[in-house]
């Protein structure tokens, strides 16, 4: 049976040592809430680490036995290795960086280092742990490289990442000195996972700037794998908070009702100590509230919840120290004897202060600068279940506002939209109220966190459904003996090559791609055997082919068709015209001139517009910008318009690859037909062939070849066994 295998930087239970005894209990959190939530059939294994750094080999393993018993596998760290590694890298670089403050990013080698060497450490263990037909999910930030180390030792597992926080945009991403290596990591991953659309947008776009790998809907092909890039935004248990039970004593419940009786009006913020949470804007705000708006003073309190984080870190110290300062301004300045305008505390609640607050508080201002999603926002409209009555103010840079549109969405940086939004929010009737809080419920009661997650794993499992089906077939080892032998038995063979993408990689400069020694090398000694007739059929003009591999004496089929060499003669293909090109050439001539970096490669019989050295987005444009055109022109002149590889082709709609290895099929008599290619221009070739011929399709998309390799190497690699 399939077994989940999570992996998270903490495992849902922490552990404490208190004069040398272990205490464990639960981490809080919305993951392990989610994933506790699925499906009870399915057998879980949770791999983290403890919490605590243990040094004792008999502690280490009194933990292992303990954390057994629920499934769980701890990674042991040190404390130099979360001194480098958590509070190192993972968050006085990544964190920063994907949050878009990149003046706290630290480009410390060390860092990256520590960084690795715990990804290959939780690696270690779970290469222990799990097994080949398992379900793998990775989440977030701190294991980025993992997915790509796991897929070294397992090549068909099925891995899951989940990125928590946002991916940011290119421009900032490849400011890293790492980025190639992280995403590398991630891609690893059969299925990534984002809060938001902006952020998958964001991967994908530096996915393919960085690493050069194209998605076409989100689907990324790596080799034989299909990867799925999508949003699946996270939930909370609605449920848990909609009760109006607390479990809070009475007593305190009416404490802290009774603490906040004088006001008339409670705005409540509850944020972790950290700059990406716009704590020192949101008191600005309100203080340019109190300022213009003098009416509210006395009758609005701002109740405040800072959780401490980092404090030993000196930008949260000095975060501390600020929010401090501006909070002690503000009630020097404005308090009365029975009213404080802010009501600070630096301290976590329990769930049961929390959810009170949560029931008490007209309004909920939550305007983080940058946040992944911001459950606390859902929380805060779940707990209105029962009175509909509360306005949420909410930041544009949440990943919530894309989901919670009902809210007051503002710029977090604006100090006056927030005043407006707390002036709206504070004379917005119960009936608006209701209608925005309904809204907003009925959408997170159905994307709650147990969705989230099967959701996921749904995906995840169909995932690897489609990758069985979507399965090409592959040259393996048996493919390969048996083409070996029909080659060596036959008495008169047929040999159709490609040359670009098949015998020779592809470069951004068309002209670059000459034969190197060993292409030379493998069509020398192919046409030497005189059993073998050796073509080379290329989209190539006839005089680049006959520069590069003329004097070779092997045959052609050059310029998609439009021109045959057999037999040391060439010809042209009767009734092939190039007098359409002067119109063509005044189109693509006006897109180059907009387009810098592009370029026109000009054939006898056909025109060419190379887009590869540019932005794709850019190129994609111009292209949608003119295919109209150029349909229209060639539908006139009998002219086929071909999409490459970052290229548009213009040619003769009358001759294709296909129909010109007829000009050989028709001639003879072959006991064994190769032919092999990359591209679709390619895929006439192998139509035009028996199902007796051995196709084979370089590049793992859907072909009509009967069979696939994944690369040039390999290409020369059969070819050189052919020649001994």
């Amino acid at each position: 049976m399939s077994r989940l295998i999570i992996i998270s930087n903490r495992l849902p239970v922490t552990i404490d040592k208190k004069h040398g005894e272990l205490f464990y209990h639960p981490s809080a959190g919305g993951l392990a809430t989610g994933l506790a939530s699925l499906d009870a059939s399915i057998e879980r294994l949770w791999i983290g680490w403890p919490g605590v750094p243990i040094k004792n080999a008999k502690q280490k393993e009194d933990i292992k036995i303990d954390l057994e018993k629920d499934s769980l596998i701890p990674v042991f760290l040190s404390k130099k290795d979360i001194e480098l590694y958590y509070e190192g890298f993972s968050n006085k670089v990544i964190w920063p960086h994907f949050h878009y403050f990149t003046q706290f990013t630290t480009y410390q080698d060390e860092y990256w280092e520590a960084y690795q060497q715990v990804n290959r450490a939780f690696a270690e263990v779970v290469i222990k742990n799990v097994r080949p037909n398992d379900y793998v999910w990775v989440h977030d930030y701190q294991l980025m490289l993992l997915p790509g180390m796991i897929r070294e030792h397992f090549p068909n597992i099925s891995i899951g990442f989940f990125l928590h926080i946002p991916f940011p945009s290119y421009e900032i991403f490849r400011m890293l000195p790492w980025r190639k290596e992280i995403l590398k990591g991630v891609l690893g991953a059969d299925q990534i996972g984002f809060h938001t659309f902006g952020y998958m947008r964001h991967f994908l776009s530096a996915a393919y700037r960085i690493t050069g790998h194209e998605h076409q809907f989100g689907k990324i092909t790596i080799e034989n794998r299909l990867i799925n890039v999508d949003v699946f935004p996270m939930g909370i248990d609605y449920n848990k908070y909609a009760s109006t039970e607390t479990n809070l004593f009475e007593e305190d419940k009416t404490f802290i009702i009774k603490q906040l009786a004088n006001r008339q009006k409670l705005i409540i913020s509850i944020d972790r100590l950290d700059y990406t949470k716009g704590i020192p804007q949101r008191i600005k705000a309100f203080e340019k509230f109190l300022i213009e708006n003098p009416q509210y003073q006395s009758k609005v309190t701002f109740v405040m919840i800072v959780v401490p984080s980092r404090s030993n870190v000196d930008t949260y110290s000095e975060l501390k120290n600020e929010v401090d300062t501006l909070v002690g301004a503000i009630n020097s300045k404005y308090s009365t004897f029975n009213w404080s305008p802010i009501n600070y505390m630096y301290r976590s609640l329990t769930w049961a202060e929390l959810t009170t607050l949560y029931q008490v508080a007209d309004i909920a201002m939550i305007t983080p600068l940058r946040d992944g999603m911001n459950l606390v926002a859902k929380e805060y409209i779940a707990s209105k279940e029962a009175t509909k009555k509360g306005v949420l103010i909410l930041s544009e840079m949440a990943g919530a506002s894309n989901e919670l549109t009902d809210a007051l969405i503002v710029n977090p940086q604006d100090a006056n939209d927030l005043v407006a939004a707390m002036i709206q929010a504070l004379e917005m009737n119960e009936k608006e109220q209701a209608f925005r809080l309904e809204k907003m419920q009925k959408r997170l009661k159905i994307h709650t966190v147990k969705s989230w997650a099967e959701n996921f794993m749904k995906e995840q499992m169909n995932l690897m459904e489609q990758q069985k089906n979507q399965a090409v077939k592959t040259l393996n080892s048996e493919d390969k003996k048996a083409l070996l032998n029909a080659y060596r038995n036959a008495k008169n063979r047929l040999l159709v090559l490609d040359y670009d993408g098949t015998l020779m990689g592809f470069q951004n400069d068309p002209k670059a791609v000459s034969p190197d020694n060993e292409v030379i090398q493998i069509l020398t000694l192919l046409k030497q055997d005189k059993k073998n007739c050796v073509i080379v059929n290329s989209g190539r003009d006839k005089p680049v082919l006959e520069e590069w591999l003329g004097y070779l004496d092997i045959d052609f089929a050059a310029g998609h068709g439009v021109y045959i060499k057999q037999n040391g003669k060439w010809s042209v293909n009767p009734g092939i015209s190039n007098q359409w090109k002067n119109e063509i050439r005044l189109v693509l001539e006006n897109v180059v001139e907009r387009t810098p970096g592009t370029f026109i490669e000009e054939k006898e019989y056909s025109l060419a517009w190379h887009y590869r050295q540019i932005d794709k987005g850019l190129g994609e444009k111009r292209v949608r910008e003119f295919r109209d055109v150029l349909n229209y022109l060639t539908a006139n002149l009998d002219l086929q318009v071909l999409e490459g590889n970052k290229v548009i082709e213009i040619k003769s709609a009358g001759v294709n690859k296909g129909k010109a290895l007829f000009n050989w099929l028709n001639g003879g008599r072959y006991d064994f037909i190769f032919a092999i290619g990359d591209d679709h221009t390619d895929e006439d070739i192998f139509k035009a062939l028996t199902n007796e011929a051995f196709t084979v399709k370089v590049g793992l998309e859907k072909s009509d070849a009967r069979f696939h390799v994944r690369k040039v190497e390999e290409v020369r690699q059969l070819l050189n066994e052919m020649t001994k």
